[in-house]
Order: structure tokens, then sequence, then C-alpha cells
């Protein structure tokens, strides 16, 4: 992997010098000391990184957002809330999609809307049931667009097994927006089988990973004309809950937590479960999953592929003792999670922090994505 956006905290030691030696050890207690304190909206105006993922992302929605809607499923900072109505638990998620281009190798923004919101629920434990669809189209938009947008929501919901049963549409002036932006509001029944919350997780779980990372970001990328490569790499976009119904059936029980890896890539939503669990994870590099074409996009940027977005591509922690099953489980749900591994685990400490086990045989400190590298992604 390659070097991120600010500068690493890099643990790496020389060959014969203790790895938790007393300057390692300041390093980590100043991070951790920084990392426990609820992240802070500061900022005059909003900018594009609020909308990236990373820090500034973060301190947007812990900093504003959950204080002003205080409520103990904003408190766990997941993609989808659930409440029980007469003894059944119904999970709710909503989105917004601004990608551009609309269209882009392996999807488009119509595909995008759905399996991001069907995907949402899923890391809830929840099975998709249905949608709501608003649409915000641009004055000047050519209608064979829409037309493709419209049959390419109907396909992905088709797909996904939900119905879109409402909806609304507003049409804004020429240049108010780029062609269309999607919002899309989901429903789904919690499964019994489901337990899943960051507060479950424990020193020695395992970290799983579904697949190969960053290929979605990557996608938008090329098809915008930002590199000049001679690889293809299609967007991994695709409905989630198949494989997450397959882990419940062989792990439930020992399932802690599922988060799927948009935006911020898989460094954010490791980073978000550490400090909301108050844990530390540490990731072995070797063990993760990128394609040369995205290690060759990253480099080009000179970010880490971990910090790139994904949207077919979900974390599961699972006690060790259901780790074998639930990875199994997963790769057998379908040919494109065959790449699914194990890429580390769970510790006590340093508390909130996530550490990276180099190919060299140190560690580093992966943080969240600090400023906005890369173009809209969802």
């Amino acid at each position: 992997m390659t070097g991120d956006v600010e500068p690493r905290a890099a643990l790496a030691t020389p060959e014969g010098r203790n790895s938790t030696s007393d300057r390692e050890d300041r390093i980590l207690g100043i991070i951790e000391t920084t990392r426990a304190k609820r992240a802070k909206f500061r900022d005059d105006r909003i900018t594009m990184a609020h909308g990236a993922g990373g820090k500034a992302t973060a301190s947007l929605i812990e900093g504003l957002l959950v204080p002003a809607f205080a409520s103990r499923a904003l408190d766990e900072l997941a993609d989808a809330g659930t409440v029980v109505i007469d003894d059944v638990g119904v999970a709710v998620s909503t989105d917004s999609f601004v990608v551009k281009p609309l269209r882009f190798p392996g999807g488009s923004i119509g595909e995008l809307a759905v399996n991001g919101t069907v995907n949402d629920l899923a890391m809830a434990g929840a099975r998709p049931l249905a949608l709501t669809l608003s649409m915000i189209l641009e004055e000047g938009l050519p209608a064979e667009a829409l037309r493709a947008e419209v049959q390419a929501i109907a396909d992905a919901a088709r797909e996904a097994g939900v119905q879109v049963v409402s909806g609304d549409t507003k049409v804004v002036e020429r240049g108010a927006c780029d062609q269309m932006y999607l919002c899309t509001t989901g429903v789904g029944h919690v499964d019994a089988r489901a337990s899943l919350s960051p507060a479950g997780l424990r020193a020695g779980d395992r970290i799983l990973l579904s697949g190969r990372i960053g290929e979605h970001g990557t996608a938008i990328m090329l098809a915008r004309g930002e590199f000049d490569l001679g690889a293809e790499v299609e967007s991994d976009t695709r409905p989630l809950w198949p494989a997450v119904d397959a882990m419940l059936a062989a792990a439930g029980p020992h399932l802690r937590c599922l988060r799927d890896a948009t935006r911020g890539g898989v460094a954010s939503v490791l980073n978000e479960l550490a400090r909301a669990s108050g844990v530390a994870m540490l990731v072995r590099e070797a063990a993760v999953p990128v394609s040369p074409v995205v290690t060759g996009a990253a480099e080009l940027l000179g970010i880490d592929p971990m910090h790139v977005a994904n949207e077919g591509v979900f974390v599961a922690v699972v006690a060790p003792e259901g780790a074998e099953a639930a990875l199994k489980a997963l790769r057998g749900s379908g040919e494109e999670f065959g790449a699914a591994t194990e890429i580390g685990e769970v510790k006590t400490s340093p508390t909130g922090l996530v550490l990276v086990e180099t190919a060299f045989g140190g560690k580093r400190v992966l943080d969240q994505l600090v400023g906005d590298p890369l173009p809209r992604i969802c």
C-alpha cells in the first residue's frame, strides 16, 4: 500500500529494536489521548472535504449532527438506524447520490442509489424490503439519460429483492446540479439472528474483509479521465444482503458488527469502529487484497488504497470461534466474494487506534482520510 495524504505516525523499528520502545509508547499515547476527544465542528464554511468520508466528515457528523439529533441509534454512527414496532425490529436508512459521471464502468448512479441503501440495511442485519426514491433533475437533462437510470434503478431493485414504493421528482434550473441527484430511503426487517453493535467488539475478535478494495473509487477516477492507465477496472457495486444472510446462517451469534466501506474506504470504517467501541485494531498489510490497477492509481494520487471508496465491500468483526465458519460462508455466497479474507484482529490497546503491520515487520498508524483527493464517488 502507498502513502497517506498526511504523514503517518511511523512505528516501524530497525532490526533488533524492541517494538514497544518508550518512544513508540509516547507517540501512541499522544495519538490515543487526541482520539479520545469527541470531534468538534469548528469550520466557518462547508468544503468538499466534509463529504469525503474522512476527518472533516467525522467532525461534521459527530460535532454537529449527532448532538443536535441526539439518539441512541445515532451514537453508534451506523448507516442505518433501528426501531422496534410491535415487537418487530425495523431498520431505516437514507442516502443521497451525486456521482459524476452518471455512468461508469460497472454501474451507474441509478444502480448505486439502490445498492448503497439496501447495503446500509444489510449492515444492520436487516433484510431489505422497500425503497423510496427522490429525483432532482437538471433542466436540459437528455430524456434518454433519464430513461437509462430509471431502468437501472428498476433492474437493481429487482436484483436486491426490494420494491420502490414511493417517491418524488423535482426539476432545477440549468447549472443548479450535475444532471441528476438521487435520494433513496430504505426499510428492512431486522433478522432475528442478528445482534450487531460496535459495543460488542472484544479483544481477540477477527476482522474479515469481503473482497478486493478500492475498485469503485478507481473506476470513477478512470471514467473521469483522471489517469492515463492502460488497465481497466469496474465498480464493485452490488447488493450485500445475500452474503450477510449466508454469514448469519453460518455464524450468526458470533457476528459482532458489519460495516460497508464506502466513502473514506476501509480505513474510515476501522477507525470509526475502534473509536466507537473503545478498542484497538491490528491489520496485516499483506493480507489486504488490492488489485494492481488500484495500487497504481493510489500511488499516482499519493494515498493509501485503504482510503479509496468501495460500493460492494464490507468489514465484518467476528468472534474467534465463529471466524472460520463466517469466512467460509462469505466466500461461498458468490464468486464476487472469492477474495474474502481475514485481515487482522481486535486488540485492547492503544484504545481507538488502528495499527497496520507492514510488510517490513514494523507498524504504522492507519488514520482517517484528510482533505478531499478523490472525485465525488457516490
